[in-house]
């Protein structure tokens, strides 16, 4: 059940690629056990890492001491995404309360955010902190849409978008408005881009699928770059980006590797769809993979630009 399994490995689809892991490098499954798991978030002090099971309810927490899972949370709120802000701690995206939340060192839950203009956010998806301390989120409506992932409910909104909230201020802000169902998104490593996953083509037909590059303006406004690739294997989740500027994105065959010009450059075959990765361990140079019922780990020669 654990330890090198069938069905997974690397795929070079252009030489740079190969210069991102050893030959001998395997992926590992870590855990089983899972519905549908979310939301990989690395906690380097206490070297573990903590996911969410959405269906199921709970966050998991994989021990990189003992190699040991348990429960880390249940109920969750049915909690999706997760990151770690500047501080270490810990903040998630609720499908069930429709908030995203922030869980403090003595293990309070503070509300970052769950309204917008006194409407109800529909379900938090997947969250990023900047350097600045600014938190940004995705907010489709995959958990409002029916019972498994949530609860049914109504958009207040009346729409899906990228939001930003800065806990100096509290205020939270609605930073774009052309997105179908914004879903994964992360900073290049000099934070000058936005890069945000649209999984549109979900529920619309000939819809999105692609992830969208955005600039970033020293006041913190974004601007559209266009498309910077679209999914050739399902869709489009979760992803993080590397020091080199590399992305490296869940997709319905396992993870896909971007250079910064937008090539895909190979592959991590997983034998399940990956929803979401994090760089984790020691040095930032082991990539955790969320798939379906598992999670997976491979030692890389790249290293993640920043925790969570």
């Amino acid at each position: 059940m654990f330890g090198e399994i069938e069905g997974t490995g690397f795929e070079v689809l252009d030489p740079r690629f190969e210069s991102c892991f050893v030959g001998h490098a395997r992926v590992e499954r870590l855990w089983t056990g899972g519905r549908w798991l979310e939301g990989p978030a690395w906690f380097a002090a206490g070297r573990y890492l903590v996911f969410s099971d959405i269906p199921n309810n709970r966050m998991m927490r994989y021990d990189d001491t003992s190699g040991q899972t348990s429960v880390f949370r249940s109920p969750s709120n049915n909690s999706n995404g997760n990151t770690v802000d500047n501080q270490g701690r810990l903040i998630t995206c609720e499908h069930l309360a429709r908030r995203v939340t922030r869980t403090d060192f003595d293990g309070g839950i503070s509300v970052l955010a769950d309204r917008i203009a006194g409407k109800r956010l529909n379900s938090p998806n997947d969250v990023t902190v900047k350097s600045d301390g600014t938190v940004w989120f995705t907010d489709p409506s995959y958990g409002i849409l029916h019972d498994y992932e949530g609860d049914y409910g109504e958009e207040e909104i009346g729409g899906c978008h990228v939001y930003r909230h800065d806990p100096a201020t509290g205020a939270t802000h609605q930073m774009t408005s052309d997105f179908v169902k914004p879903n994964g998104l992360a900073f290049s490593p000099d934070e000058t881009v936005l890069y945000v996953a649209d999984t549109g083509a979900s529920h619309l037909s000939g819809g999105p699928r692609h992830i969208r590059k955005l600039a970033v303006s020293d006041a913190g406004k974004l601007s559209d770059l266009g498309i910077f690739a679209e999914c050739t294997a399902g869709f489009f989740d979760g992803f993080r980006v590397d020091r080199e500027g590399r992305i490296w994105t869940s997709a319905g065959d396992g993870v896909h590797c971007y250079d910064p010009d937008g090539t895909l450059i190979g592959k991590i075959h997983i034998p399940e769809i990956v929803s979401n990765v994090a760089f984790g361990g020691d040095k930032l140079n082991r990539l955790f993979m969320t798939a379906t019922t598992s999670l997976y780990a491979v030692y890389l020669t790249a290293n993640g630009s920043r925790l969570g």
